[in-house]
C-alpha cells in the first residue's frame, strides 16, 4: 500500500532538543529558534538554540567519555558490532529519517527514501567493517630495536555539516570518527536539525556509550564555540568557503586543532565534439545540476561544450529538462525537483539569475520562481548560454538550479576554461578519445574527474577538492586515517 506522505507529514513529531551525554535536553539558556519547512512555510517546531554553554557541556561529555575509555578502548570487534547495529537501525527507521529530511530541506520524498538514509546506513556499515582491518606498522630497524607505528583516536571531534545532504554528510564524518574510537560533537545546520537528532538517538539505542556522540543544534555562536574549544582535537567541516576559513581562524586562535574543510565548487562538465553519446551527456548534465534543486556542492553547474555539438546539445538539454524537472510537491513520490531550502537561499538564487540576465548571457530556460501559491520556496530550472567564463554567474557558487553553458574550441580551450575558477571540487570530460580523456584527467584541477559519466560515487573512493574547494577528504580509508594520529613506540631489546 502506498503511503500518504502528506498525512504522515501532518502527524510528524520531529525532535527539537539538544542531545548531550546520552539524553535529550533543552538549551541551558532556554532559547529556541523556529524551524520552518520550505515545502509550504509550515512551522515544524521550535528547536533548542545551543550556545557556547551547551557546546561546553557537550565537549565536556565527549572528553570525559574519551578519557574514561568506554568507547576508545573497546575491542574493535565490539565497536564494529555497535556500529553495525546502528546501520541496521537507520535502515529500520529509514522512513522517519526520510520524512524529517524532506520536511526540513524540501528534498523530494522519493529521493530521501531511496538515497539519504540508506546511504548513511551503508556508510556506518562500511566503516564498521573496516575497524578490525585497520593495521599498524613495524618499522625496519636493527635486530635489537623494535619500532611500532600505531594509529590512535584524536579525542573529541567537532563535526559541522550543511543542510543540503544533512544525513549523508553527517555519516561521512561521524562514522569514521566513531570507528576510530573518537568522541563526536555534531553541529547540524539550523535549517536541518532533525535527522542529526534522530541519528544520535539511534546511536544510543545501538549501544554507543553516553557522551561519545552529542548533537548541539544552533547557529554561528555554537559553531564558533566548537571551533574555539581547546579540548576539541579536530573540526571536520563541510559548507561555504568563508565559514570554512573562519574555522581555520578559530583553530589558529585557540589550540591549533586540525581542521578539514570541504567548501563547495563550481564544477565543469567538458563536452567535446566527439562525445560518444550525446543523450547520456545531456542526462548527466541535467541530473548533475537539477538534482536536489542544484543544492549540491559538486553540482555540475558549468557546461563547456564543443562548438560542433553546441546547438544540438542545447536543444536536447532544454527538451530533457522540461520533460523531467518540473517543480513539484516534495511530499509526492513523483516529484524530481523540490524546494529551495529557505526564503533567504531562494532570494540568493534569484539574485544570481538577475545578474545573469543583466549580463551578456542569454537566458533560454526558466529564470522564475515556481509554485508561488504553495507558501514554499521553489525556482524553475534555469539555463544561461553564451556565458563568459569570467562572468559572476560562471565564477560564483549559486547553489540552486542554475546552469551556465559556454562554447569551447577544443580540448585545450576547454581545460583552460574549466580551471578558470577558484574552485576545484569535481569535473568531467565527455569524449571518445582515450588520449584526450587521460590528458583532461591529468590537467583538470579537481578532486574528482569523471570520464563519460558524472556523479558516480563509492565509499571506497575519497571525496574532496583542491584550491577554494578546500582540502578535506570524506569517504574511503583515507577518511578513517584522518581521524587518527600516528604514534611511534621505540623499544630497545638489547
Amino acid at each position: 500500500m502506498t503511503k500518504n506522505w502528506t498525512e504522515a507529514a501532518a502527524q510528524a513529531e520531529l525532535p527539537t532538543q539538544l542531545f548531550i551525554d546520552g539524553e535529550f535536553r533543552p538549551a541551558r539558556s532556554g532559547k529556541t529558534f523556529a524551524n520552518y519547512s520550505p515545502i509550504d512555510g509550515r512551522l515544524l517546531g521550535n528547536v533548542a538554540e545551543g550556545t557556547a554553554e551547551d557546546v561546553d557541556t557537550a565537549v565536556t561529555s565527549g572528553a570525559r567519555a574519551f578519557e574514561d575509555g568506554t568507547w576508545r578502548w573497546l575491542d574493535p570487534a565490539e565497536r564494529k558490532k555497535v556500529l553495525l547495529r546502528l546501520a541496521d537501525l537507520i535502515r529500520k527507521h529509514n522512513e522517519e529519517i526520510a520524512l524529517a529530511e524532506t520536511l526540513d530541506v524540501g528534498k523530494p520524498i522519493g529521493d530521501t527514501l531511496s538515497v539519504d538514509g540508506l546511504s548513511a546506513a551503508d556508510c556506518f556499515q562500511w566503516y564498521a567493517e573496516a575497524i578490525d582491518k585497520f593495521y599498524g606498522e613495524v618499522a625496519p630497524t636493527s635486530p635489537d630495536r623494535l619500532a611500532l607505528i600505531t594509529r590512535e583516536p584524536l579525542g573529541v571531534i567537532g563535526a559541522v555539516v550543511p543542510w543540503n545532504y544533512p544525513t549523508i554528510i553527517a555519516s561521512w564524518k561521524v562514522a569514521p570518527a566513531l570507528a576510530a574510537g573518537n568522541s563526536v560533537v555534531l553541529k547540524p545546520a539550523e535549517q536541518s536539525p532533525s535527522s542529526a537528532l534522530i541519528l544520535a538517538r539511534l546511536a544510543t539505542e545501538a549501544g554507543v556509550p553516553a557522551g561519545v556522540f552529542n548533537v548541539v543544534t544552533g547557529g554561528p555562536a555554537a559553531g564558533e564555540a566548537l571551533g574555539r574549544d581547546p579540548r576539541v582535537a579536530k573540526i571536520a567541516f563541510t559548507g561555504s568557503g568563508p565559514v570554512g576559513r573562519k574555522f581555520l581562524q578559530y583553530a589558529g586562535e585557540s589550540n591549533g586543532k586540525q581542521v578539514a574543510v570541504e567548501a563547495g565548487g563550481k564544477s565543469p562538465q567538458l563536452i567535446l565534439d566527439d562525445v560518444p553519446n550525446l543523450d547520456a551527456a545531456v542526462s548527466a548534465v541535467a541530473w548533475g545540476i537539477f538534482y536536489n534543486a542544484g543544492q549540491t556542492c559538486h553540482a555540475g553547474s558549468r557546461v563547456l561544450v564543443g562548438r560542433g555539438v553546441h546547438d544540438e546539445f542545447l536543444e536536447r538539454l532544454v527538451k530533457f529538462t522540461e520533460e523531467n524537472f518540473i517543480p513539484g510537491d516534495p511530499l509526492s513520490t513523483q516529484t524530481k525537483l523540490g524546494a529551495i531550502v529557505s526564503p533567504e537561499q531562494a532570494d540568493q538564487v534569484m539574485n544570481y539569475i538577475s545578474i545573469g540576465t543583466e549580463s551578456n548571457a542569454d537566458l533560454i530556460l526558466g529564470g522564475q520562481r515556481a509554485r508561488t501559491d504553495s507558501g514554499g520556496t521553489y525556482v524553475k530550472p534555469t539555463v544561461f548560454t553564451n556565458v563568459e567564463t569570467s562572468s559572476q554567474i560562471a565564477q560564483e557558487e549559486i547553489f540552486g538550479p542554475v546552469l551556465t553553458v559556454t562554447p569551447v574550441n577544443d580540448l585545450e580551450d576547454g581545460i583552460a576554461q574549466a580551471n578558470g575558477t577558484d574552485y576545484g571540487l569535481a569535473a568531467s570530460i565527455w569524449t571518445g578519445d582515450v588520449t584526450a580523456a587521460h590528458s583532461a584527467a591529468q590537467h583538470l584541477r579537481a578532486g574528482t574527474v569523471w570520464v563519460n559519466t558524472y556523479d558516480e560515487a563509492s565509499l571506497m573512493t575519497p571525496f574532496g577538492g583542491f584550491n577554494g574547494s578546500g582540502f578535506g577528504r570524506d569517504r574511503s580509508l583515507h577518511a578513517l586515517s584522518s581521524y587518527t594520529g600516528l604514534k611511534t613506540t621505540w623499544i630497545s631489546l638489547s
